[in-house]
């Protein structure tokens, strides 16, 4: 009884941290497989540090570091909302609001560090925390990062808690018939992610 309040207090204690307070249930489902076709580019986060350069224009060149509120802020340009996105959807944002200030910019964003390779690895673990990753991983990854399951765990109730554009999203993935079938492309986590094992 203990554990699990302590994990649902890890929980909500997460997602206070990360701005958004919410209960797993209350997150609609979504289809396992959406996360399957998800785009595999890497999409910005808090602390990632970026080059922006301007083809002739020194003056606007700059490396910056995405804030904790998922924003950068540029000469011209103001703040934009870097967090979410990949380099190249930020790229073309910031060459249409160049456009009101030089005709024809030519943009690039170079991802220098990636810092926001986070996820949260909670329930019903041998060792629930936050995990800092260096390359992609899969859930199954993520599990065994966190030592594997406990004996209580259930394996066929894994779900997947992400902030999509849309607002929070639940994927709910059965585990064990995953690996006994051995079939179908690896689910890959996102960076921010929380893998929730009841």
């Amino acid at each position: 009884m203990n554990r699990m309040i302590g994990t649902r207090a890890l929980l909500i204690i997460f997602w206070a941290l990360s701005g958004v307070v919410i209960n797993a249930a209350d997150v609609p489902k979504t289809s396992p497989a959406a996360l399957k076709t998800a785009e595999a580019e890497y999409r910005l986060g808090p602390e990632d540090v970026i080059d922006v350069f301007v083809w002739k224009e020194p003056d606007l060149t700059t490396t910056v570091t995405i804030r904790p509120d998922g924003r950068i802020s540029l000469p011209l340009t103001d703040q934009l909302e870097a967090s979410g996105k990949t380099a190249a959807q930020l790229q073309l944002e910031i060459t249409e609001k160049l456009k009101q200030f030089i005709s024809n910019p030519v943009v690039n964003v170079i991802v220098r560090q990636v810092n926001s390779l986070k996820i949260s690895v909670l329930g019903e673990v041998k060792k629930p925390d936050i995990y800092r990753i260096k390359n992609r991983v899969t859930v199954l990854d993520a599990i065994a990062m966190a030592g594997g399951f406990t004996e209580f765990a259930k394996p066929t109730k894994v779900v997947i808690l992400r902030n999509g554009p849309q607002g929070p999203q639940r994927y709910q993935i059965n585990i064990k018939q995953a690996v006994s079938e051995g079939a179908g492309a690896p689910i890959y986590l996102q960076p921010m992610d929380t893998v929730y094992v009841e």
